[in-house]
């Protein structure tokens, strides 16, 4: 599967962080493990995501299509439809959508033509992270809604 990460290049987000920025992650991070302990909280989480993604598809044209898929696995995951996924995955995951919700992130999203450049990198960056384990919920979706075969031979 081919992974567009938005506008900026993945390796201009692996730089030494400072104090500030790690723990600006690790609030994301603490967050998402909120998200992940409460069905109720993360499937909230999920629709303030898809709504946003929603008004701003234009703009996240480059990691549109994987976002959606992102946003159906945190929901399969969250309903308990799917969980052949590692923990640590799913903890990026909510990250990610915890960073993408939160309207005052890096650089807030009112600043227009620019707010969604941080967002888009984030997304981008966590899709690369989970990249074969997205593919493996591909695979899973696509194979939960595909007819079932019916031997008719007696």
């Amino acid at each position: 599967m081919k992974i567009r990460t938005g506008m900026i290049p993945l390796n201009s987000l692996r730089h030494n962080r400072g104090d500030e920025e790690s723990k600006n992650s690790n609030v994301f991070v603490g967050r998402a493990k909120e998200y992940l302990k409460d069905k109720r909280k993360a499937m909230k989480l999920i629709r303030r995501a898809t709504i946003k993604a929603g008004k701003n598809k234009r703009r996240l044209r480059d990691v549109w299509s994987n976002l959606q898929l992102l946003l159906e696995l945190a929901k399969a995951w969250s309903k308990g439809e799917y969980r052949q996924i590692p923990y640590r995955s799913m903890l990026s995951i909510f990250a990610a959508i915890v960073y993408f919700a939160v309207p005052t992130d890096a650089i807030p999203d009112v600043l227009l033509g620019f707010g969604l450049i941080d967002d888009a990198a984030v997304i981008g960056f966590t899709l690369k992270l989970v990249e074969k384990d997205l593919e493996r919920f591909k695979q899973w979706k696509e194979k939960k809604n595909s007819p079932q075969m019916i031997d008719t031979k007696e």
